[in-house]
């Protein structure tokens, strides 16, 4: 099985390309995972842009601290089972934490699981118990054919131990949040695909996409132009990772990353 996922998707050039890419690609894949959670002009997700992903054969989209942004529309996340936010939030929290897909026809079950991190950002319930939980409840060759994380965390350091802490017990864990692309896709000791961050879908000829003024006065004064940074608008690079999975024991055999044009071009194969 091969499944695809993108990085943070940042505003309207974001969301152009990856829709542009999936028009002519998405027949390489069997499924595809979208982090979403700065679709809606840099914050957040609206149902409108939930359908657009959809309708582009995007199966799951995943959030993370932008999640609930955009206010207008809280039931959204409970109405979409395939809108998935951070397992971790505390209880009471609006939507899911994760997804159950059943493949229309393999019948394989997929499953994907949004975490958030700690360190240098909210407070959430710890993620590594949380996934421990979880995983008591759900497990490769048990009750699911694939286990697929999107880690939405600012620490390296933080999704490195949560990959290998999960080494062999899911398919795969690709970092999201930095927006920055890391050069570390491999497969670990015990068959767990791993990337630390695969980048974001935008336009990197701005500030983790965003145009460069609002972010440079936040670090060069006391204003806080938080409020009115806006997405990059030029071409924007598609980020992602592509991970061939082994449909018996469905941990990973191949990672690949994806970057397409814009700024940044590279192609990147390793496995057998």
């Amino acid at each position: 099985m091969r499944l695809a996922f993108f990085g943070d998707v940042v505003g309207k050039s974001g969301r152009n390309a990856l829709i542009d890419y999936l028009g002519k690609q998405r027949n390489r894949f069997d499924f595809i995972v979208v982090n979403g959670e700065n679709a809606a002009h840099g914050f957040g997700i609206t149902q409108k842009i939930c359908d657009q992903f959809f309708d582009s054969g995007v199966d799951v989209i995943t959030l993370g601290n932008h999640t609930f942004d955009q206010k207008d529309d809280l039931q959204m996340f409970d109405r979409n089972k395939n809108l998935v936010r951070p397992l971790n939030y505390r209880k009471g929290t609006p939507g899911h934490g994760f997804a159950i897909i059943e493949m229309p026809y393999s019948k394989r079950k997929v499953i994907v699981v949004n975490l958030i991190g700690r360190l240098f950002m909210e407070q959430n319930d710890d993620p590594f118990q949380v996934i421990d939980e979880f995983l008591k409840q759900y497990s490769l060759g048990n009750n699911a054919d694939f286990i697929f994380v999107d880690f939405h965390a600012e620490a390296t350091a933080e999704k490195v131990a949560l990959a290998r802490y999960l080494d062999g017990r899911i398919s795969a864990l690709v970092g999201t949040h930095t927006h920055i692309p890391t050069a570390d896709a491999q497969i670990l000791r015990g068959g767990t695909g791993y990337l630390t961050d695969c980048g974001m879908c935008g336009d990197y000829d701005s500030c983790i996409g965003m145009h460069d003024e609002s972010p440079i006065k936040r670090f060069t004064s006391k204003v806080d132009a938080y409020a009115h940074m806006t997405p990059a608008l030029n071409e924007a690079t598609v980020c992602g990772v592509s991970l061939d999975l082994d449909d018996s024991t469905g941990l990973s055999r191949k990672i690949q990353t994806i970057r397409v044009g814009g700024f940044l071009r590279e192609l990147q194969d390793i496995g057998a």
